[in-house]
Parts: structure tokens; sequence; C-alpha cells
């Protein structure tokens, strides 16, 4: 771990340019290089969370080779899906060679603790969202400092020898290759069992889909879900500016004559007033920091409060 903090890191994106090493490094991926997903899974062990990898991403990947890796983080999963050979070809692009590298990192494990964005060149800033790191145009910020790379501290989430055997040791690779041997009765007999869950994921999404009336896809689900924050918030809205017109103290000569909703426009028309003489309403709205226009028209005091 000593000698893994005197080295440099780099980040890794297909718009990098061109990297001029000696001696090792350590490599933190960009979001462009990987897919992630925050995941909530009836499971207990990374090893079974892996194992449902493939079918929770096979809907969102395009056609490819994948390797998948998981972590927990809280009670959630942080997955990922990545090409090996989509990194290794940037890798070499890049000038970077298999002898330079020492650890390669996502920056989803590395920068997710990021508070604020930060440019990665002139073009690109990384931001946090949600807990998912992302990778957008820098025109999307108004003033932001560069990522300062020698600054990271970094996890113990580093891609795994397994995923990526082609850049280490054979002595190493070996090892690897005997465990994974060593492993393949288990996994046939756990075969079974992790298709069931599969199964039991896949009908139980299937059932709330079905109880609560869901659109079949997530972007739909997600579109309704803003239609309807916006009515509540509406309706919210109309509750406590009509209780507040309703709660006016009004003079015994003062009548609320008139309450309607146009639009997105509430309207109160009150008789009684005199011109000068409804300051007593301004002021009760004023302070309950509602925002109004008001009119005189015919002996009669309009507010208008727009929604």
């Amino acid at each position: 771990m000593k000698f893994n903090k005197k080295l440099k890191t780099i980040f890794l994106d297909s718009h990098s340019k061109e990297f001029k090493i000696k001696g090792k490094v350590n490599i933190v991926l960009s979001p462009t290089l990987y897919w992630v997903k925050k995941l909530s899974l009836p499971v207990k062990y990374l090893r079974d969370a892996k194992k449902l990898l493939p079918s929770i991403f096979e809907d969102s990947l395009p056609q490819g080779n994948y390797s998948y890796m998981v972590y927990k983080s809280g009670d959630d999963f942080i997955a990922f899906a990545y090409e090996d050979k989509l990194i290794l070809d940037t890798l070499a692009k890049k000038g970077i060679k298999n002898s330079n590298i020492a650890n390669i990192y996502f920056a989803q494990s590395e920068l997710v603790t990021l508070q604020t964005a930060y440019k990665i060149d002139k073009s690109h800033t990384l931001c946090v969202k949600d807990d998912i790191v992302l990778l957008l145009p820098s025109v999307l910020f108004e003033k932001t400092q560069y990522l300062d790379m020698s600054s990271i501290k970094h996890s113990k989430h580093s891609v795994t020898l397994t995923q990526f055997g082609h850049i280490v040791d054979k002595k190493s690779l070996y090892k690897i290759m005997a465990l994974v041997i060593a492993f393949i009765v288990m996994i046939g007999i756990e075969l079974f069992i992790t298709q069931q869950k599969v199964a039991e994921i896949t009908l139980a999404k299937e059932g709330l889909f079905s109880n609560y009336k869901l659109k079949p896809t997530m972007f739909q689900n997600r579109a309704m879900l803003k239609k309807y924050n916006t009515i509540h918030k509406k309706q919210m809205k109309i509750r406590e500016y009509s209780g507040a017109i309703l709660g006016l103290r009004l003079q015994s000569e003062n009548r609320l004559v008139n309450l309607t909703l146009k639009e997105k426009v509430l309207v109160a028309s009150f008789s009684g007033l005199v011109k000068g003489k409804e300051s007593y309403i301004k002021q009760s709205l004023k302070k309950r920091k509602i925002a109004f226009k008001s009119s005189f028209k015919n002996k009669i005091f309009k507010v208008e409060i727009a929604l």
C-alpha cells in the first residue's frame, strides 16, 4: 500500500491525449469505458450478485463481449460491465504499455466522493449525480477547476486479476487458472440455484409492474412520475394559497365574493373595499411570503396568485 501511494495516477478516456510514461502508474478509467448500475439485490454474497449481472445488464448493453465486477456500498451493490478489448485498445492507443500498469480502477469507485464538478480537460467535466460518477460536456457547467489526480486516495476496488489476467505476469495467471478450475464443479452445482434466483427476480419485477399498473419501461415510468409530481406540487400550492385567502381576517364590511382557478392563476375577488384600504390584505399575504398581483375594477379588489 505504501508503494501504491507513491505511484502517479492518470485518468484514461478515449479523448485523452497520448501519454509519455516512465515506470508504473495507476489508471482511473473514465465512465465512458464502462457501464455502471447501483442495485438492490436479494442476495447476500458478492459471488451470487456477480452471477446475476449478465441478466441485469442484458437489456442496456450494445453488442459485445463483456466482463463484470461488483462490490457493496452500504446496503446496495455497485455493478460494472465493461469490454476488456475496448480498454486494452484505449490503453495502447494512448501509449500505455502493460508493463507500465500497476492498478486499474473505475472512476466510480475512486471519485464517487467528489463534492463538486471537476474538469478533466477543456471539453469534459466529472460530476456525481445520485451516487453515480458521470463525464459530461464542460459547457454544462459554469466555473470548474481541474481535478488533481495526485490527490486521489485509491480504494480497494481495483479491477481483479481474473478479469485482467492478460496484463499480469504468467505466474499469477497460472494461479488464477488453477482457482478457476477448482471452482468449476462448484459453479456447476450453483448454476441451477442461480437460475432460480434470476427467475424469482424476473417474476417479482413482472408482478410489481402488474400490481401497480406500471408502464413496460423505466423511461415511461419516470416520465409518468415526473408528470404526477408536477400535478402534486400544483395541487399543494392551490391548497396553500386557497387556505391563505380563506383564512384572511376580513373586516366586517369586506367580503370574499369569488375564488376561482384560471389555468395557472388563483384569483380572489373582494367587495366592500375602498381603494387604499386593502393594505391589510396585502400585508397578510406578504407575511406568508406569497407573491401576488392586485387590482381594483368596478369597486372589486382582485388578487391574482400565480401557481
